[in-house]
């Protein structure tokens, strides 16, 4: 019989102490990127909801807030950067653990890529903007270029996010700093043209924007709310950093209130701003004019901000390449879990000695998310279109794991007080249901292949098979890790009654 030691949390090799909460929320707002999930998803959400955008963002804050409260309760019990995988593993056993882990990197992996196509576009704006030349824009069609260049932009960000924490924080306090600045310019430079009367002729302020009733059908209700869960998705980074945080039992859980109360303030202004200004008309600068409502900004940045409105493009290509990197920390840190948990090879485990970072896991994060742009972007634009539909679907799938998980984790202690009624039983119980909910319907409503893109395969559309597929594709991945090395999938090695401890060969 094998000896076991007991091995502490802090054994995986993390520096503690590197993050307060000014820097967490930072973290937190640069995951989100609020200047690029703005100009990709105003347009789109509007054509699902019309003028209803600002009781969409509230009605898709509700949920995020809810989830976000059972992740404040899990962290204090359970400080580890392992977060859902770790949680759920205590809570329902490995198999759905690995898979809340599983969901998680899943979802970064895919949005990694994202934001890199969203950087390079949008650094070739820029040089167009500065040279004055128009067809250095266009470099971003070619796909030659186009995948050298993203390629460039996720080893940067990922060879940052190598070197630690203190690289991270100054990186990011300089772009969030300019992002924000510039996001507020546009929003008082709107609001100062509509006052002079150059807004939309078509549309008057309402406090029925504010109505979710309003909106004409269950399907474009959910719709909706997908998009407006992405635009808010990234604050649980807060929580991922969590063995990295001074005071890790409650900074970690405050920041990521703080984040999601902040950007629900920030959408609510630039959502107002927007509809008086450009209305929601499919011409000019409409917000469902077919050819600006995939980047708005790009179409308001000049009738709003005039001869600044290279500032706007700035801020975006800053808010894809700060979130590109702070993005990093949280499939490298879920896999470092995993691997120090041995639900993973060892190797993911390894801790670089220079810089305390999960090198070997922040390696294997950025090779995957290039390898999955590159492949998709020679296969198809629509493919990587359709993909990111699909992250809706995922970000539902784990967060609801992990409100589900609070639930059950504490379930012996839900009753014992009024606050705990609240704050361990129905929010997190209601949060998963909202999660769950979105998931079917998108699931359900993307099975037709006209949901996307319109690209289909045996007339299932395709945002619902990559969706699944990837669901599918873990499962597979997960079954082969369990049986190369069972460990972890007896159950001994997470389990609810060894809080931050696990027994080790």
């Amino acid at each position: 019989m094998n000896e076991h030691k007991v091995v502490d949390v802090e054994s995986k090799g993390l520096s503690a102490g590197q993050l307060g909460l000014l820097a967490s929320v930072v973290l937190g707002i640069s995951t989100i990127a609020p200047a690029y999930a703005l100009t990709a998803s105003l347009g789109p959400t509007v054509t699902e909801v019309g003028v209803h955008l600002p009781a969409i963002f509230i009605v898709g804050f509700i949920p995020m807030l809810l989830v976000a409260l059972g992740y404040r309760e899990l962290n204090a019990a359970e400080p580890d950067s392992g977060t859902s995988f770790t949680w759920a593993s205590k809570a329902f056993g490995p198999y759905i653990g690995w898979m809340g882990g599983w969901g998680l990197i899943a979802a970064t992996i895919i949005v990694l890529s994202n934001l890199a196509g969203v950087a390079v576009d949008f650094f070739y704006l820029f040089l167009a903007q500065v040279t004055s030349n128009d067809s250095v824009a266009d470099l971003t069609g070619n796909k030659l270029v186009n995948i050298v260049t993203c390629l460039v932009f996720m080893a940067l960000s990922a060879w940052l996010c190598y070197r630690g924490m203190q690289e991270t924080k100054r990186v990011q306090y300089t772009m969030l700093g300019f992002q924000l600045l510039v996001m507020a310019w546009f929003i008082v430079a709107a609001f100062v043209k509509i006052g002079a009367g150059d807004g939309a002729d078509d549309i008057a302020f309402s406090l029925d924007w504010f109505d979710p009733f309003g909106i004409p059908s269950f399907s474009a209700f959910t719709a909706g709310l997908s998009l407006s869960i992405f635009m808010y998705w990234g604050w649980d980074v807060c929580l991922t950093v969590n063995e990295e945080t001074s005071g890790s039992a409650k900074i970690p859980g405050r920041a990521a209130l703080v984040t999601v109360f902040f950007i629900i303030v920030l959408y609510l202004l630039t959502a107002v701003a927007t509809l008086l200004f450009a209305g929601t008309g499919d011409t000019g600068n409409g917000l469902q004019n077919p050819d600006t409502t995939d980047n708005v900004f790009a179409a308001l940045a000049g009738p709003v901000m005039g001869p600044f409105a290279i500032l706007l493009s700035l801020a975006v290509l800053s808010s894809s390449a700060s979130s590109l990197q702070a993005t990093f920390i949280s499939p490298a840190r879920t896999l470092l879990a995993m691997g120090h948990y041995q639900a993973l090879p060892k190797r993911f485990a390894s801790i670089t000695p220079r810089f305390s970072t999960p090198g070997f896991a922040t390696l294997v994060a950025g090779g995957a998310s290039a390898g999955f742009y590159a492949v998709m972007r020679v296969v198809s634009d629509n493919v990587l279109t359709d993909t990111i539909a699909a992250l809706g679907l995922m970000i539902c799938f784990y967060y609801g794991i992990t409100a589900f998980a609070c639930v059950w984790y504490f379930r012996e202690e839900l009753f014992t007080s009024t606050r705990n009624v609240f704050f361990k039983f129905l929010a997190p119980l209601l949060g998963g249901v909202g999660m769950a909910v979105v998931f079917v319907q998108t699931s359900v409503d993307a099975w037709d292949p006209e949901f996307g893109s319109g690209s289909s395969l045996f007339g299932i559309g395709m945002v619902f098979l990559i969706g699944v597929g990837i669901i599918v594709l873990g499962i597979v991945i997960m079954l082969v890790v369990a049986l190369r090395k069972p460990e972890f999938f007896k159950g001994d090695i997470l389990r609810r009654d060894t809080p931050s401890l696990i027994v080790e060969d």
